[in-house]
């Protein structure tokens, strides 16, 4: 009898963590500007959670929350170490206005996505966490402090410098920009232009496909998919991947950002193409089929 309570545990709590397991991908996603990267925080907050004293857990959602956070934290300094970066934490000392005047309105959800991915790499760990928490998830400072352990003050001067970074982005233009790259990717593709699909993308751009995405092109090949593979670096491989292979492709908006999908015939995305881009050149591509478990459904657009 004991041994059946500790499955029908298990197995409740795996559904309270399937349950909010979109928005911890979305948290992490914003913050690691990395689908793959989120995947691995997410299971490592899984993994955390099954090793925790439920009893001891008052709110499952502010746990996980702060956990799936940290997570990120841990991730960007580990990143920021291999790359001889100067500590994340040397950001306290910039001088920052402790009240939030008129300038510290948020940017609207879609323009705050497409912002952020454009300086991502700009931000430090907790600039980057502070600014997503309470921006694009409306946490208050006295929570966003308690998961990135700061003063409320701390936490709202860490996102005030995120956010000043992001107002600089233009972003009607880096959206033009980017809706006009990836209607070109997709016209050199369908039409085999291998050239000008080289000169749209970086030299060193990686594709990243899901299992679900690999499986749905190869069923798809005679019918013209792209030659997916779950990992492909330089343009040249991934120029060929999509010469002459994205007729079943077309362009869409993901959360506010321009982006492409596989769309059957009865009008459902079965895979998105999230791309990102520094400056004209794409410089990443992952391609997704966990749509209905994320929240890409509820947020393409055409």
């Amino acid at each position: 009898m004991a041994l059946e309570s500790t499955e029908r545990t298990h197995v409740d709590l795996g559904a309270e963590f399937t349950a909010r397991r979109a928005r911890l991908h979305a948290i992490a996603a914003r913050t690691l500007g990395s689908p793959w990267h989120a995947d691995d925080a997410v299971q490592e907050t899984w993994l955390r959670l099954e090793r925790a004293d439920r009893a001891g857990i008052e709110n499952l959602d502010a746990w996980l929350t702060t956990v799936v956070s940290r997570v990120c934290i841990d991730m960007l300094r580990r990143c920021a170490a291999r790359r001889d970066e100067a500590d994340a934490d040397a950001m306290e000392s910039l001088a920052v206005s402790d009240e939030a005047g008129p300038a510290e309105a948020a940017l609207r959800a879609d323009d705050l996505a497409l912002a952020l991915q454009v300086v991502l790499d700009e931000l430090g760990p907790l600039e980057r966490l502070a600014l997503v928490l309470h921006d694009a998830f409306a946490l208050p400072y006295d929570e966003v402090a308690l998961i990135v352990e700061r003063t409320p003050t701390a936490a709202r001067q860490l996102a005030s410098r995120a956010r000043a970074r992001l107002r600089a982005v233009d972003v009607a233009t880096v959206r033009e920009r980017q809706g006009t790259a990836i209607d070109a990717f997709l016209r050199a593709a369908r039409e085999g232009e291998f050239g000008d699909l080289l000169q749209l993308l970086d030299p060193d751009i990686e594709l990243r496909s899901d299992d679900g995405a690999v499986a749905l092109a190869s069923s798809g090949a005679e019918h013209g998919a792209p030659l997916l593979e779950h990992r492909l670096r330089g343009a040249d491989a991934v120029a060929r991947v999509f010469a002459g292979r994205a007729r079943l492709a077309e362009a869409v908006v993901v959360e506010g950002i321009p982006a492409a999908a596989y769309v059957a015939g009865g009008g459902d995305a079965r895979a998105v193409y999230l791309v990102t881009m520094r400056g004209d050149r794409i410089i990443r591509i992952d391609v997704r089929t966990d749509v209905p478990d994320t929240p890409y459904a509820a947020q393409i657009s055409r």
